[in-house]
């Protein structure tokens, strides 16, 4: 695996954006008031559901299989501290959508449908409204009542917003077909229908793989295709796999009703389970990259590729053992970090294989394919267009605050926290435990420094900058 943090040169980072330029802001000429739309690029936005961010073969995991998402990171720019800024489907779902924390967008839960006022200025709504076909295929993961009429094609696998779909459903000639089969089939679809058309489109996908089926013991459910994959490879344990990790957990928080412990005996709790669950978590993903080059092939056959943006990201991670966990919602590095990758096909190839190590956020998801479209981005939006980011037009983000308040107490107590570029400080808000990792020499935060002296300068800088922070993206408790 990759170190957590890659100091490039940042000299050579700005000259090469520089260089760049306008090529990596793809942005609307305008002739007077109208827009001419054949110069505005298609965009495709892929979401995977709890893929973590070293779950990619771009990021240095040696054993997954990930070909076509290699070759989209080699020729656009991979991102290595990518993250969430809550860790649940619904929450960061939402914030990818509006660019906004959750106390801005107002969605807490999985059954609060987006108000009208805040659906209007999610991308898809904007980008409709400045003449982009808009496109939806997979789980839109807010709320009950997903907005059909918002798009121009639509496939909801959640079925009217019942939540998690299944992996196993029935097509229309009454065969079961697996949902990343269904999704496959879907994006062929959409290519087909607009791939020639007098106006750009923007697709959002978004893939149940690699979550879990919920049940009592939760499964993963793999395409039969991949089942043989990783046969023959045995996944290494996590270096905090061992039970002390799990033991030196505060009491309030190592329980049996721990969500995240009562899935970890289900998938994770005898080495057998490990080795099974890990290879069938990769097995999902490998199904997740065969789609992704199949629509890369597809966008080369219509003749359209050199002019179609693809962003790929992961909504959340999840924990595969480590901290003797199964899940994600905690302040863990295996739980808020994602993979991201945005590949330009405009980029110049001195740029190719570019690493980028500048924090960013699932709320910049929203003002970036905006900028991408030269859509203006509405006031209230707490990301940032990444590619400004990029060209340096925009100061780097030295820190980002992190909340998670989703059921509370045993299931899953309350966090709330700050990550910088060096520390990460966690507060579980219903008992005010604090957690303060050194996550540049610590990257799997085996040693909590919230009580070393050592460290009590830093830790008395992070505590006023969460109070600072809190005091505008925290959710009010009841």
């Amino acid at each position: 695996m990759i170190s957590h943090r890659n100091t490039g040169s940042c000299a050579l980072i700005i000259t090469l954006f520089l260089i760049a330029g306008n090529s990596l802001r793809a942005t609307a000429q305008r002739q007077g008031d109208a827009i001419l739309s054949d110069s505005r690029p298609n965009i495709i936005f892929l979401l995977t559901d709890d893929q973590r961010w070293d779950a990619v073969g771009a990021m240095g995991n040696p054993i997954i299989q990930t070909p076509h998402l290699d070759q989209l990171a080699a020729q656009g720019i991979l991102f290595q501290n990518a993250y969430t800024t809550t860790s649940i489907c619904c929450v960061s779902r939402a914030s990818i959508f509006t660019g906004q924390y959750e106390v801005f967008h107002q969605i807490h839960d999985f059954a609060t449908d987006f108000s009208p006022g805040t659906l209007s200025r999610t991308y898809p709504a904007l980008l409709r409204d400045a003449g982009y076909r808009t496109g939806f295929i997979g789980k839109f993961g807010v709320g009950k009542n997903p907005p059909e009429w918002l798009f121009d094609f639509w496939m909801d696998t959640e079925a009217g917003g019942k939540g998690q779909p299944d992996y196993l459903m029935k097509s229309s000639d009454g065969n079961l077909i697996h949902d990343t089969d269904t999704i496959n089939h879907s994006i062929q679809s959409f290519l087909d229908q607009y791939a020639q058309g007098d106006r750009p489109f923007c697709l959002s996908v978004s893939f149940k793989a690699p979550h879990e089926q919920d049940g009592f013991p939760p499964t993963y459910v793999v395409q039969p295709k991949f089942r043989d994959y990783y046969k023959n490879v045995t996944i290494p344990y996590p270096v905090t796999a061992n039970p002390k990790y799990w033991n030196q957990l505060p009491d309030f928080f190592r329980t049996d009703t721990n969500f995240a412990r009562a899935r970890w005996k289900g998938l994770f709790g005898t080495p057998e389970l490990f080795q099974e669950n890990v290879k069938n978590y990769y097995r999902l993903i490998t199904g997740v990259d065969e789609v992704v080059g199949n629509m890369v092939k597809k966008l080369k056959e219509k003749g359209i590729d050199k002019k179609t943006i693809i962003i790929f990201m992961g909504d959340n991670g999840m924990f595969l053992g480590e901290h003797g966990m199964e899940g994600k919602w905690y302040g863990y590095e295996e739980s808020i970090r994602v993979p991201l990758i945005i590949y330009n096909p405009l980029l110049p190839d001195k740029i190719k294989q570019y690493r980028a190590p500048q924090i960013v956020l699932n709320i910049d998801i929203a003002p970036t394919i905006l900028g991408m479209a030269g859509v203006k981005t509405p006031s209230g939006i707490q990301g940032v267009d990444i590619i400004r980011l990029l060209n340096n037009e925009l100061p780097e983000r030295k820190d980002f605050f992190y909340q998670h308040y989703f059921l509370g107490g045993a299931r899953i107590p309350k966090v709330e926290g700050v990550v910088t570029e060096r520390f990460k400080y966690m507060n579980y808000i219903e008992h005010q435990f604090e957690e303060l990792y050194d996550i540049r020499y610590d990257p799997h935060e085996t040693t909590n420094l919230a009580q070393n002296p050592a460290f009590k300068s830093e830790l008395n800088l992070l505590r006023n900058r969460f109070n600072e922070l809190r005091k505008i993206y925290s959710v009010p408790q009841k």
